[in-house]
């Protein structure tokens, strides 16, 4: 063989080339294959780091908001760690968005999927669920009984999203019922924006029943994931402009909120409406074949 740089094809006869090429095609199999459960992989830190977050989420509102009210240090739930631990699920929910994508271009291990539905049960099940606990205890029109109840149906619906996921196949490209990170958002938008106690939290039930539905959601990928990963620094930067006290915080806040609620709320009318869009183009042109014919 008269070349020596095994990434080039130039100067190989025929059986050379296939060989290379045979070679080639184990090599990237070998790389691509899942690591051992013994091993971590790339994918596999950023769903790690998804579930730490999740955890500081819940240390910030303890820290922050809920001991200063059962001590009476504060009557008002402090802003920064309101911020702090809305932040951190905000990055917890990058790295869940990014977790999937490295793990397809990288090599990926056994424990990817089993680590990831644990993450996301912190970050995505327990945060959010305890957020909607501790609103209940500090709100003013304090309803700690109906909270606690609220919380744990979020905490269920996400057990049994999470759940349905790893047992039910769906097409490539959907997800069935609202993904868990769009739900936890929309919980804690309710929560941030502190409407009465009562219609936010059937509100929130409502959401709860959106991750259990049968309504089939669109991955975030390509153009949708970069909407997804902007759409997360703009909120990250509001949060920040509210808690630091900045003139408008305020209302970015809010707007940011009710933002993310429409979006939660419209994306099931748009799905169901192109549903029967499809539909009624379906039997349009079973009528105009039957006419032709």
């Amino acid at each position: 063989m008269t070349v020596t740089d095994p990434e080039t094809l130039v100067g190989l006869d025929d059986d050379e080339e296939t060989d290379l090429r045979r070679r080639r095609w184990a090599r990237d199999r070998e790389l691509r294959a899942p690591r051992s459960p013994q091993h971590l992989s790339t994918a596999d830190f950023l769903t790690l780091g998804n579930a730490v977050c999740g955890f500081l989420a819940i240390y910030s509102i303890t820290t922050g908001v809920l001991m200063p009210h059962i001590t009476g240090e504060s009557s008002a739930p402090d802003k920064h760690s309101a911020a702090t631990a809305v932040t951190l699920l905000l990055i917890g929910s990058m790295c869940d968005l990014f977790d999937g994508l490295v793990a397809r271009k990288l090599r990926s291990s056994a424990l990817g999927a089993e680590l990831d539905n644990l993450a996301d049960l912190i970050s995505f099940g327990i945060a959010p669920a305890y957020f909607v606990a501790v609103w209940g205890i500090v709100s003013p029109d304090s309803n700690q009984q109906l909270s606690a109840f609220i919380a744990l149906t979020v905490l269920l619906a996400v057990v049994l999203r999470l759940a349905r996921f790893s047992a039910v196949k769906m097409r490539p490209g959907i997800f069935q019922g609202m993904p868990c990170p769009m739900g936890a958002m929309t919980v804690i938008a309710i929560v941030l924006l502190d409407p009465p106690l009562v219609p936010g939290l059937l509100m929130i039930l409502g959401v709860a029943y959106l991750m259990v539905s049968r309504i089939e959601y669109p991955k975030p990928q390509g153009l949708l994931a970069t909407a997804t990963l902007c759409w997360i620094v703009v909120s990250i930067g509001c949060l920040a402009a509210w808690a630091a006290g900045l003139p408008g915080g305020d209302t970015l806040m809010h707007i940011g909120a009710i933002a993310q609620i429409t979006l939660a709320a419209m994306a099931p009318l748009l799905v169901i409406r192109r549903k029967v869009g499809q539909k009624v183009g379906d039997v349009r042109a079973r009528r105009a074949e039957s006419r032709g014919c």
